[in-house]
């Protein structure tokens, strides 16, 4: 396996604001994706490892839809995440993994967290 210049980067969302994804271009690239979050300013990474956590999810009658407020606690497994918040470091993931760092523009996405404007429509949990 080769480490580095097996993803690409793609213009995307966040949160209904203009940002940048990484996504692999082959099966040597240990990550599924990269989304980057302008206005926390962290490159959340997704990788290809699984792991078995447990969590609340909504119980389903017969039909499969939600019964109202009744929750179980179920195993599940998930990708692994790791969120890279330095803004030195997320520059260094880039560098390494995009085959194209040097003509995309992706520092233009990383400002100042107050330059960002967050979309009404999304409110915060």
């Amino acid at each position: 396996m080769s480490i580095g210049k097996n993803m690409m980067l793609i213009h995307s969302a966040f949160k209904n604001v203009k940002s940048f994804s990484l996504i692999s271009v082959n099966k040597d690239c240990p990550y599924i994706e990269a989304m980057f979050d302008p206005s926390s300013q962290v490159l959340a990474v997704i990788t290809k490892e699984k792991k078995s956590n447990f969590h609340m999810i909504a119980k389903l009658n017969a039909e499969g839809l939600p019964q109202g407020t009744k929750k179980q606690r179920v195993q599940i497994e998930t990708f692994s995440e790791y969120y890279i918040t330095d803004e030195k470091d997320i520059q260094n993931f880039v560098e390494i993994f995009a085959i194209n760092n040097t003509e995309f523009e992706y520092k233009n996405y990383m400002k100042n967290i107050n330059d960002v404007k967050v979309s009404s429509i999304i409110t915060p949990a």
